[in-house]
């Protein structure tokens, strides 16, 4: 193996985007991300690329990446949260990628 000068070792690119594909994709997710701060905090239906749906309520989204609170399953934890709604530990954060959302519906 051979060693640059910085002492890193040399490297061989396997993949490499070309500049229009990256300026593409950066364009995508300047604009989903823009869509999804304005809906902070509101109910969202997903789906992504690969055809998996998810419902639950946008958290943040920045760095690319869209985190989503959705309902812990397994039960109710809380007592009496049928009277004061969902505690926020009834919920999971499911992180997304960006670039990998289909559809985002806003749900009342």
């Amino acid at each position: 193996m051979s060693v640059q000068p910085w002492g890193h070792p040399q490297q061989r690119i396997v993949y490499q985007a070309d500049p229009q594909s990256t300026q593409h994709l950066r364009s995508i997710r300047d604009r989903v991300q823009g869509i999804c701060r304005q809906h902070v905090n509101q109910r969202v239906r997903i789906e992504t690329m690969d055809g998996h749906v998810h419902v639950g309520r946008i958290v943040s989204c920045q760095g690319g990446m869209l985190q989503l609170a959705v309902p812990r399953h397994g039960g109710q934890r809380a007592f009496g949260a049928p009277f004061w709604g969902p505690s926020p530990s009834d919920e999971l954060i499911l992180t997304l990628v960006l670039y990998e959302l289909l559809v985002i519906a806003l749900l009342s």
